[in-house]
């Protein structure tokens, strides 16, 4: 025994006194009697660092250079990179089939109203693949009448731009919702108007959002599905928007050179969308929507089926304008929409008018603001159709 301390305890106590002595390391009377220095308060410290999850993504985006981005300096250039732009913006989405399914078309049910005959329309936009559809013809039109796809955005689905109840049934009121019945708004101008639920809306939701009720949309599961085979919902949208068109050049009443895409808020992500890409679209009006991505999508929660994987790596917002251009375009937005903010709406609009006066077709630009919030406004929108169509 050494001072009453057992040899395996003095080993242990030696080491340990060595190893404080090798390291450097102060022996707790050493550090008793030389307490470290005060730590620096954490918020200070904090304030130097990096944690704010928005700031990071808004950081990204300004290193970045995007690859294709307008700067054509007259038209010839700019139909180039249109070519260019347009095959990048399609693999961006995921792609679209290589052949057409047959639509397989069908009538499920016919309504006469005083003005117009609202058909409720079945049709394959896929092999595997079904959508919905009202087409409202008026009953006061010619033999080949101008037409009009709308698109709603998130909430009842097609319901909103139809002005129904959530039994089926007309509503009197069109102003319970940003949409205002913008699709009974086409048919009384006098245009052929094929309302079509979008996927994951409405009557094309899966299981869990039917039991949940009207207001309900499965976009989440189903967006995120798609991110994860390599697609997207907004390719998936797009798709069943040129089915639709390919469904009205099918029909009599239809003069297939006379068509138009409408919707507001995600309608309105449709409706730009499916302009940039299908050149048969003459008129394409985007409500509630046009934005820059930095200062709406980029900056403020929205639905996953608003994201494209990579689309900033090689053009804006602005850029899917000059996809639309020379053909026509119309955005309105409102002056107090939050999560698509006036500022961003401005600079967008100003890039995609440089973009117009590059094609020499300024005036087929139209732009206005309204005082409402995120909802459709019309009345610009309409006038500008009129003139178009």
């Amino acid at each position: 025994m050494t001072n009453d301390i057992g040899r395996r305890e003095f080993v242990k106590r030696s080491a340990v006194a060595g190893v404080i002595a090798a390291t450097g390391l102060p022996s707790s009377e050493a550090r008793a009697a030389n307490p470290p220095a005060a730590a620096e308060p954490v918020n200070s410290v904090l304030a130097g660092r990096h944690l704010d999850s928005k700031e990071f993504c808004l950081s990204e985006y300004d290193a970045l250079t995007p690859a294709m981005t307008f700067s054509a300096r007259d038209a010839a250039d700019a139909a180039a990179w249109q070519k260019r732009a347009r095959k990048r913006l399609i693999e961006r989405l995921g792609g679209f089939p290589s052949s057409r399914a047959p639509l397989n078309a069908q009538v499920l049910e016919r309504v006469d109203f005083p003005t117009y005959v609202r058909e409720k329309i079945v049709f394959d936009t896929r092999s595997n693949l079904s959508a919905i559809g009202y087409l409202l013809v008026p009953k006061s039109g010619t033999a080949r009448m101008p037409a009009v796809v709308a698109f709603s955005g998130h909430g009842r689905g097609v319901y909103d731009i139809l002005s129904l109840a959530d039994d089926g049934t007309p509503r009197a009121d069109r102003n319970g919702t940003y949409a205002k019945g913008y699709a009974l708004q086409c048919v009384e101008r006098g245009y052929v108007t094929f309302a079509v639920e979008q996927l994951a809306f409405g009557a094309r939701r899966d299981e869990a959002a039917q039991k949940a009720g009207l207001g309900e949309n499965s976009c989440r599961p189903a967006a995120c599905a798609a991110l994860l085979l390599g697609q997207s919902m907004a390719a998936w949208r797009v798709w069943d928007a040129m089915r639709a068109i390919d469904y009205l050049h099918t029909r009599p009443e239809v003069d297939a050179s006379r068509i138009a895409t409408l919707g507001a808020s995600g309608g309105g992500t449709t409706s730009l969308l499916t302009g940039a890409v299908d050149q048969r679209v003459k008129v394409t009006v985007v409500s509630a929507y046009f934005n820059t991505f930095r200062d709406s999508i980029v900056s403020i929660s929205h639905c996953p089926d608003n994201y494209v994987p990579g689309l900033l790596n090689d053009m804006e917002m602005y850029d899917l304008a000059g996809l639309v251009a020379p053909r026509r375009l119309f955005v309105e937005s409102g002056r107090n929409d939050r999560i698509f903010p006036i500022a961003g709406s401005e600079r967008a609009a100003a890039k995609a008018r440089t973009i117009y006066q590059t094609f020499g077709v300024p005036d087929r630009l139209g732009y206005a603001i309204h005082e409402g919030a995120h909802e459709f406004n019309g009345a610009e929108a309409f006038e500008y159709m009129a003139r178009w169509l």
